[in-house]
């Protein structure tokens, strides 16, 4: 299991926002987070990569890529993160750089020593998403779709067993935000985990994953519901 919470509770400000969470994600699944804005989602996700702390006496497990977050130490929270690819709503790309700089800069970050194993797998990672012809232009240069690839071929240079995705078509048109949750969905097929937030409920029919609510201060899983539905509209 890579993600394994129950009956966790997720605070910010002090304020409790989600309680008696059980929430699990497991190899190459595709999970969706929906709910009102202000319904705990990012609050959610942000626990798993810890920016945001659990109230953990009273969690009865909180494991993330098999760390348990109640004893995880500060220091020990930046080897968790190489484990895992976050993708924002904002893409979040360095502006003063190109995207061949932007990927290099993360693999520089990380560890990466040879200059010709790096070259490889930026190759590979924006052969991927569809923008080797895009290396050596500007973020400003690429529309919000192109953008949001480049940030998904971020997210998945260090090969992460997970990945995070904060709402990530939240910015873009109907059909731009169709290619980027396909492309996730493809991520997903190669085993890497795939959880995403998002208002877009048109996509899940499209894409069928898991789906948990965020609704009134808990997380259901209502995956069940959302395959009725489409079943329904199929027939």
């Amino acid at each position: 299991m890579l993600i394994d919470y129950k009956n966790v509770t997720v605070c910010q400000d002090d304020k409790v926002v989600l309680e008696g969470v059980d929430f699990h994600v497991d190899e190459g699944e595709f999970v969706y987070l929906i709910g009102k804005v202000g319904s705990g989602k990012s609050s959610l996700l942000k626990t798993t990569y810890c920016e945001l702390d659990i109230a953990d006496d009273a969690a009865d497990k909180a494991e993330v890529l098999g760390r348990n977050l109640k004893a995880l130490k500060r220091k020990e929270v930046p080897a968790l993160r190489r484990e895992m690819g976050i993708i924002f709503q904002d893409f979040q790309l360095l502006h003063d750089r190109s995207v061949h700089a932007n990927l290099l800069f993360v693999l520089q970050s990380t560890g990466w020593k040879n200059k010709a194993e790096a070259e490889e797998r930026i190759e590979k990672v924006l052969t991927d998403v569809g923008m080797l012809d895009h290396k050596h232009r500007m973020p400003y240069e690429l529309s919000g779709g192109e953008q949001q690839r480049i940030a998904i071929a971020r997210a998945v240079l260090n090969q992460p067993k997970i990945i995070l995705a904060d709402e990530p078509t939240g910015n873009l048109d109907g059909e731009t935000a169709a290619n980027i949750v396909s492309l996730l969905r493809d991520i997903a097929h190669t085993g890497t985990a795939v959880v995403m937030s998002t208002h877009n409920i048109g996509l899940m029919s499209r894409f069928p994953g898991v789906v948990y609510q965020c609704a009134d201060g808990q997380v259901k899983d209502v995956t069940a519901t959302y395959s009725k539905i489409e079943l329904e509209e199929e027939g």
